[in-house]
């Protein structure tokens, strides 16, 4: 069977349109993939970025919101979009033959977004109860009082969703600015995966995307690690608890290994974590690790949840662990989670989503093609020491605590 191929051409406007070819396939997955996010945001405004894509399936270049679900689902196929901190995507999963349609849609509704003001005020309500609900999600909502904490009154550490206020305070030329201003062809790749043609790709692009803003992105607002403490509310049937320390950024020459440290301490049910306060004390039903890289920051962040009248044990017991793995780290726990790490990257890619998602990912951080060797190659090079060191350096530094349920709050 022949390897799967990646292409890459960039467009006299500065847009990227990339394709991996996968044989044996008859589907694809067509994205336009953005480096703008919620960390982009004046405050003023926090939440438009989540906002923005809402409203632009609510009617696009002369089709209305049903008009754009009954165009792709007249071919089976499937539109959706996600935004976090930083980034943004637009995505159609379709039949090989109808990636025309697919990027047609996407553009209307990039540069030819239909905002209508009573659509706005709806989508808001719509938002609104998002929010609500995540509230109302405890393992959810923890995560923003985390970033918060972490990234003190910095937009990084803003929620992506934003609050009653900021989103109350969106008009429709706030819409149309964000738009303009960050949506620029510098800094936006189309990125297709599955049965694709590169040389087709490129022209739907050339067509379809030509009106384009020139230029790239500002840079955003660099991240610095506050650290601190949030506490949420106290009625809860559970007590929540989610620590986080400064990590490597995305090209720091120690991320893999603190990639990998993470895992080896909450990565699966092999974990200490898992293993020592779920199997082996009883103490917590959820408990995991992980680590999120940014362009400048990372933030390994750690979350559990337990009974209120054990939480304070839970909480002893994943600092005793942590301190542990920096200095005990074996070189198994190392193989297993650099085999998983591995396994992983390869089983995400087996779909054309997860391959075009890869793809968009790797231009975003290296500005290039990747190919997935090259990542199993730096996973493969990190030794005992480093992932022991760069387990140390993160829990060295200052940390930021989210509880919610917790009885009580011991300092950190």
């Amino acid at each position: 069977m022949r390897a799967c191929m990646m292409q890459l051409t960039t467009l006299s406007n500065g847009l990227r349109v990339a394709t991996r070819e996968m044989p044996g396939v008859e589907t694809a997955a067509v994205g336009l993939y953005s480096d703008t996010g919620s960390r982009y945001e004046p405050a003023r405004v926090n939440g438009i970025a989540h906002l923005f894509e809402h409203m632009v399936f609510k009617g696009a270049g002369g089709r209305s919101a049903r008009e754009i679900s009954e165009a792709i689902e007249d071919v089976g196929g499937d539109l959706n979009a996600a935004t976090d901190r930083d980034g943004t995507n637009f995505m159609a999963s379709v039949m090989a033959e109808h990636i025309p349609l697919g990027v047609e849609l996407i553009a209307d509704m990039i540069l030819r977004p239909q905002f209508a003001s009573s659509e706005l005020e709806r989508e808001k309500d719509v938002v609104l109860q998002e929010l609500g609900e995540a509230r109302d999600t405890p393992n959810d909502i923890i995560f923003d009082d985390l970033w918060s904490a972490a990234f003190a009154d910095q937009p990084l550490g803003r929620s992506v969703l934003g609050d009653e206020a900021s989103i109350e305070a969106i008009t429709i030329e706030d819409l149309h600015d964000w738009r303009r201003g960050q949506y620029r062809a510098g800094s936006l790749s189309l990125v297709a995966a599955g049965k694709v043609d590169h040389a087709v790709l490129v022209e739907l692009a050339e067509k379809h995307f030509e009106g384009l803003p020139l230029g790239t992105l500002s840079t955003p607002e660099p991240a610095r690690f506050t650290g601190g403490d949030r506490v949420g509310r106290a009625s809860s049937d559970q007590a929540h608890l989610a620590l986080a320390f400064r990590g490597p950024a995305q090209l720091d020459e120690d991320y893999f290994a603190a990639r990998l440290f993470a895992d080896a301490v909450g990565g699966g049910m092999s974990s200490r974590l898992f293993q020592q306060l779920r199997e082996d004390r009883g103490l917590a039903y959820s408990v995991y690790a992980s680590l999120t890289p940014y362009r400048d920051v990372g933030l390994l962040s750690i979350y559990a949840a337990t009974a209120r009248r054990q939480s304070a044990a839970a909480a002893q017991l994943i600092e005793d662990v942590l301190a542990e793995a920096a200095q005990t780290l074996t070189q198994r726990e190392l193989d297993r989670v650099r085999t998983q790490s591995r396994a992983g990257l390869l089983m995400s890619m087996e779909s054309p989503w997860g391959q075009a998602h890869y793809v968009a990912r790797q231009l975003s951080v290296h500005g290039r093609l990747v190919d997935p060797s090259e990542v199993v190659a730096e996973l493969a090079a990190v030794t005992l020491d480093q992932a022991r060191e760069a387990g140390a350096k993160m829990l060295a530094g200052p940390r930021a605590r989210a509880t919610i349920g917790f009885p009580a709050v011991r300092a950190a």
